[in-house]
């Protein structure tokens, strides 16, 4: 569970990266669900977004994709959301170092 401090950090980061995850009509597939969990395991940090022709809100994807990754919904604004996902097989300098 990340505290608020975490949650604002993430946050910030997050503004520094690309969105590389979208939903659309199609909806969360097995497919998208395999993309956002490598991805999780290669950068720990992403950002998606839900495109306007899908019948989900932006909350309700990150929380389905986030139950299934077994991810953290950082934060939903608008159409977009970031995941987080520790991932101790990274080595340690390039791990995401969280405030306590």
């Amino acid at each position: 569970m990340l505290s608020s401090k975490q949650r604002a950090q993430l946050r910030g980061m997050a503004n520094a990266i690309d969105t590389i995850i979208q939903i659309g009509k199609g909806g969360i597939t097995e497919n998208v669900v395999a993309q956002v969990g490598s991805a999780l395991a290669a950068r720990e940090l992403i950002k998606g977004r839900v495109l306007e022709s899908s019948m989900m809100t932006a909350r309700e994807a990150a929380d389905e994709l986030s139950r299934l990754c077994r991810a953290e919904t950082v934060t939903t604004i608008g159409s977009r959301f970031v995941l987080y996902k520790e991932n101790h097989e990274i080595p340690k300098d390039k791990r995401i170092r969280l405030v306590k």
